[in-house]
């Protein structure tokens, strides 16, 4: 078995998992840094009463929690399935440099998971969305960033 086979299979563990103990959805994660897996998650959206929960949230949180660090460059995540646009923006922000992953988005979507209208309603103007947003101006708004601009000892991310 080589590498990849390996933590593939330890997200299907957990994933298997999360579906036999009633958890959450059928999706599980790992994350390994320098051959070690130092995060794993599952999906726990339906018992954490969480839509954030989702598997590779879960693993990230577990890798950051262990290292003591948010930026986990250089790691890798296993995910049994194409992460959801909202996994995919924690990926990025963690600084994880390769995602390897099994199912696809439209399979996923086969069985109820669809997440092709948030992947389209990313691309447009905050105003053309179908949930409303709108953009208040506030004078505090500025004199915020500009304090966290000027802030000495902040950790930069």
């Amino acid at each position: 078995m080589d590498v990849i086979e390996r933590y593939l299979d330890e997200a299907f563990e957990v994933a298997f998992l999360s579906v036999r103990s009633n958890v959450g959805g059928p999706f599980g994660a790992v994350v390994v840094m320098d051959g070690k897996v130092i995060g794993r998650g599952g999906n726990q959206v339906s018992s954490q009463n969480d839509p954030t929960a989702h598997a590779e949230i879960v693993a990230i949180r577990d890798a950051c929690r262990n290292l003591g660090n948010f930026n986990l460059s250089g790691a890798e995540l296993y995910a049994t399935c194409e992460p959801c646009p909202m996994c995919l923006s924690a990926i990025y922000w963690a600084n994880i440099k390769t995602v390897y992953y099994s199912s696809t988005r439209y399979e996923a979507a086969n069985i109820g998971f669809k997440d092709n209208h948030i992947y389209e309603e990313l691309s447009l103007d905050p105003i053309d969305r179908t949930i409303a947003f709108r953009h208040i101006s506030h004078p505090k708004a500025t004199e915020l960033f500009a304090e966290w601009k000027e802030k000495a000892d902040k950790v930069p991310y």
